[in-house]
């Protein structure tokens, strides 16, 4: 669970989940991408306004802490939130707290 909420101890890596959250609002003209596959990380570098390794950075994390899921299609990186997962730990950092 520590892993988690540092992963949830950034800025940025809160605006990413927020983002994801409702990818068809915060990446408008890309509903076909982001239903299918999630958000490409080019898009969400740009969206962030970051460097690409920093924004990698940041998507590792989360997807280690389990809160995305990664698809490679080519040489893209798609993400998407894992809804059951980010459920999961809000159940058990409620039942804790």
């Amino acid at each position: 669970m520590l892993d988690e909420c540092k992963a949830l101890a950034n800025e940025t890596r809160l605006r990413i989940l927020e983002w994801l959250k409702q990818p068809q609002t915060h990446f408008p003209g890309r509903a076909a991408d982001t239903t299918e596959l999630g958000v490409c990380a080019g898009l969400i570098q740009q969206k962030a306004g970051a460097s690409a390794s920093t924004i990698s950075a940041h998507l590792a994390i989360l997807q280690r802490a389990g809160f995305l899921t990664a698809t490679r299609r080519g040489q893209w990186m798609y993400y998407r939130r894992d809804e059951a997962r980010i459920r999961e730990f809000t159940a058990l950092l409620h039942s804790r707290l």
